[in-house]
């Protein structure tokens, strides 16, 4: 298979003769027209797809900000209308990131089976029907199944949004594209705050069912965008549709040439996954006892995706209040006022992160994030120790948090999503790629709930000291595992980490795939 080289990865430019294309005197003007229309148009396709498959990210937000919102939400309206225990309530708050990874792990072998597409009609069809249990519990009972339901729902959405918009997405876009769902995490977020004041001053045993019942809309959205959006095309060479493949790439991509470059080597690629030995358990056999290659690939994709969690940024949006009081906020308003700041800082700087990630790659970008949280977590620390309850220290510990979460949105947050659904080779991507959200939803879980306990043991500036040494480490886990990514089509990242660990350059993977 011969690649054109004019140029390099996912930016290569297609420099092409007047006498090898243009036929019968055509004006070179209305072919380069052509061309900037065939660009306009797919720049358009692509980013639509791209939305309307992170709709589902806006539940899993929606559901966290509603919850563990100013104030508690939710939360406090429903115990007070069904009368719920502090425990009882602990499991309701809690339950959402541990009950997702189940939906997460069967997220990839079910969109093996079914396709990414239709995987995301799944989760929102069981999102739907959880939310609607929810708003019309009569107990506590009753409300829990809701919960469960809607959170295997948003594990579902969760894992295989990142896929999806990975698959579909030209590679020089590809990272902007992949982070759209951190984005809408956040909206979603925002969205709960928002829905908690809107609705508060409803009837008691109204308003929290309100709350939850408008959590269904992004789900019809989801579906109404099913009639809109196409399948993987990656997806659909594994089922041998290699007609509808080229037709979905022939509005993602620019150009022909690339078009049936990118199909050929997709077609090698699912080579391997449409062999007699590809069946579940041959991947889970792989995924178990993996080859250097895939080991490097797991390492890398799970481990990035603990590190977003473990080094503390859900205890710090969550915990926001808890760590202002100490820092010596007493009043409400200025608690609010605080609290509302994390999040518009936490959204505002994914939209960075989204114009940087395919300019300057993935890597820069990892290293600012964990260095610059590293900085303001130990800043926190000292803060909270030494100058707490004052109003120097009440202004350093909202710089601090506001510039944890910063960096955090520039790097960590959107980044790890990319690398994620763009490292593993096509046979095991979606089942991979769902071992890596259930190391996130796991590890979510475990921080957000131990949190006040370990504060209580070594205080919250202890605390904060810790997420700094894991920070740290992350640093270290960046430089040492974390390959670049930038440019390169998937099918080239796969060879990149199966030669040499990992340490294959573009222009040695490009000869690769010539050989081929």
């Amino acid at each position: 298979m011969a690649l054109q080289e004019n140029g390099q990865g996912g930016n290569r430019k297609y420099k092409r003769m007047d006498s090898d294309i243009l036929e019968g005197g055509e004006d070179v003007s209305n072919f380069d027209n052509h061309q900037l229309g065939k660009s306009n148009s797919t720049k358009k396709y692509v980013l639509s797809y791209a939305i309307f498959a992170s709709l589902n990210s806006v539940l899993l937000g929606y559901g966290l900000g509603l919850y563990v919102g100013v104030m508690s939400g939710a939360i406090i309206f429903i115990q007070e209308d069904l009368h719920i225990t502090e425990v009882q309530e602990e499991v309701l708050v809690g339950i959402l990131s541990i009950i997702s990874l189940l939906g997460s792990l069967a997220g990839g072998k079910t969109s093996d089976a079914i396709g990414r597409k239709w995987t995301m009609a799944f989760a929102a069809i069981v999102f739907q029907t959880g939310a609607t249990i929810m708003a019309l519990a009569p107990s506590f009972a009753i409300l829990m199944v809701g919960r469960l339901l809607a959170g295997i729902g948003i594990g579902f959405g969760v894992m295989i949004a990142p896929v999806y918009i990975a698959e579909i997405s030209p590679a020089v876009a590809r990272g902007s594209l992949t982070s759209f769902p951190e984005i809408f995490i956040n909206l979603g977020i925002l969205l709960g705050y928002v829905s908690n004041y809107a609705f508060s001053g409803l009837p008691v045993h109204v308003n929290w069912r309100v709350m939850l019942g408008v959590g269904i809309l992004p789900s019809v959205f989801i579906g109404f965008a099913l009639f809109v959006i196409p399948e993987s095309p990656r997806w659909l060479v594994m089922q041998n549709r290699i007609e509808e493949a080229k037709i979905v790439l022939l509005k993602t991509n620019d150009s022909e040439i690339e078009v049936e470059e990118r199909l050929a080597e997709i077609k090698l690629a699912a080579g391997h996954a449409n062999t007699d030995t590809y069946e579940e358990k041959a991947v889970w056999r792989e995924l178990l006892n993996p080859s250097p290659g895939v080991r490097w690939m797991l390492i890398t994709g799970c481990g990035i995706q603990c590190f977003q969690q473990i080094t503390g940024i859900d205890a710090t949006v969550y915990y926001s209040p808890t760590i202002f009081r100490d820092a010596g906020i007493k009043s409400n308003s200025q608690l609010l006022a605080a609290t509302v700041a994390v999040g518009f800082t936490k959204t505002i700087f994914i939209l960075v992160a989204i114009f940087l990630i395919d300019r300057v790659g993935r890597k820069p970008l990892l290293y600012v994030s964990t260095i610059g949280m590293t900085t303001c977590l130990f800043g926190l620390g000292l803060t909270l120790s030494l100058l707490g309850n004052g109003p120097v220290g009440v202004k350093l510990a909202i710089l601090s948090v506001c510039g944890n979460v910063a960096f955090f949105s520039v790097g960590l947050g959107p980044v790890c999503w990319v690398l994620s659904s763009e490292i593993f080779p096509l046979r095991l991507r979606a089942q991979a790629s769902a071992l890596g959200a259930v190391g996130s939803r796991v590890s979510s879980g475990l921080i957000a709930m131990s949190f006040l306990s370990v504060s209580r043991a070594i205080t919250v500036a202890g605390t904060f000291f810790v997420f700094a040494a894991i920070s740290c480490l992350a640093v270290v886990f960046v430089s040492k595992c974390v390959p670049e990514t930038k440019g390169k089509s998937l099918e080239q990242i796969e060879m990149m980490f199966q030669s040499q660990g990992g340490e294959l350059e573009l222009g040695d993977a490009e000869l690769l795939v010539q050989k081929q």
